[in-house]
């Protein structure tokens, strides 16, 4: 049995760059990246239209993704990630918040925010603390949280 071919591609955001990979027929990960250097042209079809839509969103934050996404993630991560994208553009939710929704706790909502494998696509960057920020993409500090902040910003949440 033949594998998917793997492939990758890094693009320019604009807050740095994003390694997008793909297997042959889904969307596997994206990565944000604060250095803007190491690009790649997207070489597979997929990719070049997930880099389309990802510029379709810098330009206009309520681009709606429709690409192929890998989903890879437990029953209860899964839950926590399509309630995310439930999260209006422009809006946040507390980790406590969503929490109390799912019948859940805040660190495991935080778990699996930190699990997601998709940011951007599936808005975890939407998710905050109670008091603050919160993390993203398991990074509690530091130019990550400048992404974070980009995003929503981006996206017309005015407090970030």
């Amino acid at each position: 049995m033949n594998e998917p071919q793997h492939s990758k591609a890094v693009i320019l955001a604009p807050f740095g760059t994003l390694l997008l990979e793909a297997n042959g027929s889904h969307l596997l990960n994206v990565t944000l990246r604060v250095e803007a250097a190491g690009l790649s042209a997207p070489a597979t079809p997929l990719l070049l239209e997930a880099a389309r839509q990802f510029n379709a969103y810098f330009d206009d934050p309520r681009h709606q993704f429709s690409l192929p996404l890998c989903r890879q993630g437990t029953l209860y991560q899964n839950v926590v990630w399509q309630a995310l994208c439930a999260i209006p553009l422009g809006s946040v939710k507390s980790y406590h918040l969503l929490a109390g929704e799912l019948h859940s706790g805040a660190r495991a909502v935080a778990g699996a925010c930190r699990a997601n494998r998709l940011p951007i696509i599936i808005p975890c960057h939407r998710i905050v603390a109670a008091h603050g920020i919160g993390g993203y993409c398991g990074v509690t500090g530091g130019a990550v949280l400048d992404i974070k902040r980009w995003l929503l910003r981006h996206e017309g949440y005015e407090h970030a």
